[in-house]
């Protein structure tokens, strides 16, 4: 059975082979404005697209006890599966940040076609340039450089009683109130998820 940590490993290792091909590739263009946009500064590979099983989808929610009317935020949303989990099943107003535009074009018409967008919305943007202080609970499947990263605003930001759940990486700076392991995710792989309470 292969671990989830290990199936990201090796995704995250071929997309960044493609991503230093495409930089040695790309290094011979001229560039007619060297200054990067807001959405442009943010590496993708801090949340390289591994989509969330539903069965981890379901125990992420679970866990972080999210409830109706809740605002919730999930980092690096991708085809914004947990987003619309919690905004058709909880009732939460759920918010998914994610920087790739056709994953935000795939959620939100999703999102749309489900009658959810009154209360599920896909921002695209930079992850760590979002305001989370209105959030409930955060849910993130990161990896540990981008988590690193993340971790000063959530202390900055996140109000007091603020849950945040870790899919496989945890925060190291901080202490989970609790650890739950999934070994089988019906997909033949297994999880671990961190509870983490402000």
């Amino acid at each position: 059975m292969m671990s989830a940590r290990l199936f990201l490993a090796l995704a995250v290792g071929t997309a960044i082979a493609v991503a230093q091909k495409t930089d040695a590739q790309n290094q011979d263009r001229p560039k007619s404005d060297s200054r990067q946009s807001d959405s442009e500064s943010s590496d993708p590979k801090l949340a390289p697209y591994l989509p969330t099983p539903a069965t981890i989808v379901e125990k992420m929610l679970q866990l972080g006890g999210l409830k109706q009317g809740e605002r919730m935020y999930d980092l690096g949303s991708g085809d914004g599966r947990i987003v619309i989990q919690a905004a058709r099943k909880y009732k939460a107003d759920a918010f998914g940040v994610e920087l790739d535009e056709s994953l935000v074009k795939q959620s939100t018409e999703r999102i749309r076609t489900l009658g959810l967008s009154a209360t599920a919305h896909i921002i695209q943007g930079d992850l760590l340039r979002q305001d989370y202080s209105s959030a409930d609970l955060v849910t993130i499947y990161l990896l540990p450089v981008a988590i690193a990263k993340v971790t000063p605003i959530l202390d900055k930001q996140l109000k007091k009683g603020a849950r945040v759940v870790a899919h496989d990486f945890e925060f190291f700076q901080w202490t989970p109130v609790k650890v739950v392991d999934i070994d089988d995710d019906g997909e033949g792989r297994s999880h671990r998820l961190f509870l983490y309470k402000r």
